[in-house]
């Protein structure tokens, strides 16, 4: 099959910083032009626009140098206006050689925002296009809200297109500009404007405000087009422009008659440092870079996975330079933790594996998020607990802590089947906890051992607030022991840590 070449253009750095909040710094700007044309390997990107600040000046200005110097200049675009040259002027004293000139793609626009008439539009366009010309400058269009003129001026888009077609122009590009395309529209004009001008380069950028976008996209090419606008995260104004990361994989997997460039195992990489560049965070179920995307949560999933990958699409995370993980959680079950144990080359009995998937589903009744960092932890304090006959049980406790007042607690233990119950104050609520129960082992006639250490910690390398470990050092008489209390709450782990105490003694 001869495969049909298709255009990559990445508009992060411009249209992607249209996103409310969001603003690059000139270094960062130069950083992400090299990412994206050396290791992503997109076709061109759109960096700027022009006139807009002296920030913007001088990012264009580095890009474009580092550009010349490996000879990537003409895949270097910047936004430019019909302004009777000063858009040129600024773009020449950066040394950017490639404009996408913005003009209107529907008579609404052209009425209502130029209040000029076609003819006077194209006349404007015609001086701009030959002052490149003269300036060596190569000139792809615009159209802004084609998609508009396309439903409700296709008159005025077909008269402006035939005038496009006798002037110095290297492409035309269509965008969605309020994203209201629907796919069966997106194939009706494209189709239409690709038979009339067989002979132009047409690029679609679309806008993603009914999450249509990657949908539209296909379409387009389906249609005939000969470009992409797209961008790292699906950045862009309002609900974004047509995600980089979902095209590729999509063009890739269902559209085996279309050829591109892009270096699909390098866009996680670069997802993240668009990420952390601009604070616009990834949502974790987002397709492809999400956080969430290649792990699997339902233990069923995971025994899937065991047995002939029931569970696995054509969406590899290998592909993408990334990994799939097993959640541990109140469905996991057993599966997805012997997948961590796995990873972590810990091997349990099948009781011993019982046990702490119920710890696990403990935590997940809570909310809590367990991660394979988590696991060592628990699995130590399940098997810890199994160390000593539990005869002592603190059934229920109640913490208090006001402003002006001294902590307070209220404490129910049960020794050898007695119940006993008292309160104490103390200067903080694990203390109060204490004083507590030594009156109550007073009343029994029995000293409890000094504490000695008192140490909080969570796991490390884990990124969930699931747990915490409370490692207490106590001396009874002439000897030191250590217990160990695992929680979501740091004071409720070390009242386990202290009742793991009470059953030793």
């Amino acid at each position: 099959m001869n495969k049909r070449k298709i255009d990559i253009m990445d508009t992060t750095l411009r249209d992607g910083e249209q996103t409310s909040g969001v603003s690059f710094t000139a270094a960062e700007k130069l950083t992400l032009a090299k990412l994206l044309l050396n290791e992503l390997k997109v076709d061109r990107i759109e960096i700027a626009s022009a006139r807009v600040s002296e920030g913007e000046f001088k990012s264009v200005e580095q890009i474009a140098d580092w550009a010349k110097s490996v000879g990537y200049l003409d895949r270097i675009e910047v936004l430019t206006f019909v302004d009777n040259g000063l858009s040129l002027k600024w773009m020449e004293e950066t040394g950017a050689k490639v404009q996408n000139l913005l003009t209107k793609g529907s008579l609404n626009h052209l009425k209502y925002q130029l209040k000029k008439t076609p003819e006077e539009h194209f006349a404007d366009i015609a001086n701009v296009l030959s002052l490149a010309e003269k300036q060596g400058i190569t000139t792809n269009v615009y159209l802004e809200d084609w998609s508009n003129g396309m439903r409700n001026s296709p008159e005025y888009v077909f008269q402006y297109l035939d005038f496009l077609t006798t002037q110095p122009v290297k492409r035309i590009l269509l965008p969605d500009t309020l994203g209201i395309l629907t796919h069966g529209e997106t194939y009706d004009f494209i189709s239409q404007i690709i038979t009339r001008y067989p002979n132009m380069h047409f690029d679609f950028h679309g806008h993603n405000d009914y999450d249509l976008s990657v949908a539209n996209v296909m379409e387009a090419l389906r249609a005939g087009c000969h470009g992409l606008h797209l961008t790292i995260n699906g950045m862009g104004e309002r609900a974004g422009n047509a995600p980089l990361a979902s095209v590729v994989a999509v063009i890739n997997d269902f559209m085996p008659e279309i050829d591109i460039n892009v270096e699909e195992s390098t866009l996680f990489k670069v997802s993240k440092l668009v990420s952390t560049f601009t604070g616009f965070g990834i949502p974790a179920n987002k397709p492809i870079v999400g956080d969430n995307v290649f792990t699997q949560t339902a233990g069923i999933h995971a025994d899937g996975d065991n047995k002939k990958n029931l569970y696995f699409n054509d969406l590899l995370p290998e592909r993408f330079g990334r990994k799939r993980k097993y959640a541990l959680g109140k469905t996991s079950g057993k599966a997805n933790i012997q997948k961590n144990l796995q990873e972590l080359g810990l091997t349990l009995t099948e009781e011993e594996i019982k046990k702490v998937t119920q710890r696990i589903i403990d935590l997940g009744d809570k909310k809590e998020k367990v991660t394979k960092e988590d696991l060592p932890y628990i699995i130590s304090d399940v098997l810890d607990t199994e160390s000593y006959q539990q005869k002592t049980f603190v059934k229920s406790y109640v913490l208090t802590h006001s402003k002006g007042l001294k902590p307070s607690t209220t404490v129910a233990v049960e020794i050898e089947g007695q119940a006993y119950e008292q309160n104490a104050q103390g200067d903080g609520q694990f203390d109060a906890f204490m004083n507590a129960l030594r009156k109550v082992y007073h009343s029994k006639k029995m000293e409890l051992p000094i504490l000695i250490d008192y140490a909080v910690r969570i796991p490390p390398g884990s990124n969930s607030d699931a747990l915490c470990e409370t490692i207490i050092t106590w001396r009874d008489k002439e000897n030191d022991f250590i217990t160990r209390g695992l929680d979501s709450d740091q004071t409720v782990s070390a009242i386990k840590a202290t009742e793991k105490m009470l059953n030793i003694i």
